[in-house]
């Protein structure tokens, strides 16, 4: 289940799954791990550019510390969701954690391969809106570049990549259930982008959340079985080649009309690209 303001399992959030909407993130025991729904396993090769997100000394070592998914969009330039810089996340304040890195070239997280690397600066959108989830997005500055070729180009403004029936994909870690069936390896499932009236009429402004379409895209299919899942937080929706969004919230698992609802980053490219 998810909650507007992004998809977590905690401990007693956990036992209130049946009649909350959870936000898309793992949970706090050091044994997190979940993968998208109706997907399957892709190489990590072949999709460069999705990352994990990691903190051992909060989310323990079985996962690689993994507990929320990233984007690469330059060399030293990774997206998350502004969740997954919260507290209600990471168990303690952002500044209390000393080991946030970004994990490259891992599909196995229970692997050594692949790279980590030290985040320098986290960046929080500071429109992000906790209770309706507008504007879900953080960027995070890496200590050390990422090869070329790992980043992803960002579908602009008019991009016909968020045009409603586009084929899209989801990336992400999470779970491949929706009710505690855990992967450990990089799954992804194919969507499609649906109507804003869509999600707006899923989330007219309830318990479950509030769509805006002016900063959140819709996607996954009507009639549920494909969407992303606790664990997935900050991964990449990607269309046409390009990425038109960042998991954040929803209701459910790839439920019935409740369709994942992302971050749009054609929304939030101008407050990113004023960021200090």
């Amino acid at each position: 289940m998810r909650r507007p303001f992004a998809r977590v399992w905690t401990g007693a959030l956990a036992l209130m799954a049946a009649a909350a909407a959870l936000p898309l993130v793992s949970p706090i025991p050091a044994s997190a791990d979940s993968v998208v729904i109706g997907g399957g396993p892709v190489r990590a090769s072949d999709s460069p550019w999705a990352v994990a997100l990691s903190s051992r000394d909060r989310f323990g070592g079985t996962r690689s510390g993994q507990f929320c998914g990233g984007v690469v969009i330059g060399r030293t330039t990774v997206l998350t969701a502004a969740h997954c810089m919260g507290r209600d996340v990471l168990g303690v304040p952002l500044s209390d954690v000393e080991d946030l890195k970004v994990i490259a070239g891992r599909g196995d997280l229970r692997a050594a391969d692949g790279a980590e690397i030290p985040v320098r600066r986290v960046w929080i959108n500071p429109e992000y809106d906790s209770y309706t989830n507008s504007g879900d997005v953080a960027v995070l500055t890496l200590a050390e570049p990422l090869p070329k070729g790992s980043a992803i180009p960002v579908a602009g403004q008019g991009d016909p990549a968020y045009e409603a029936g586009t084929a899209a994909a989801v990336y992400g870690w999470g779970d491949t259930t929706g009710s505690g069936t855990y992967a450990r390896t990089l799954h992804s499932a194919r969507v499609q982008v649906l109507a804003d009236a869509v999600c707006e009429k899923a989330y007219p402004g309830s318990v479950d959340g509030t769509y805006t379409a002016a900063t959140m895209v819709c996607a996954g299919e009507l009639d549920g079985r494909r969407d992303a899942c606790q664990g997935d937080s900050g991964g990449p929706l990607v269309a046409h080649g390009r990425l038109i969004g960042l998991v954040s919230w929803g209701s459910g698992c790839g439920r019935a009309g409740s369709p994942g609802v992302y971050t749009r980053l054609s929304g939030v490219a101008g407050v990113m690209r004023g960021r200090g």
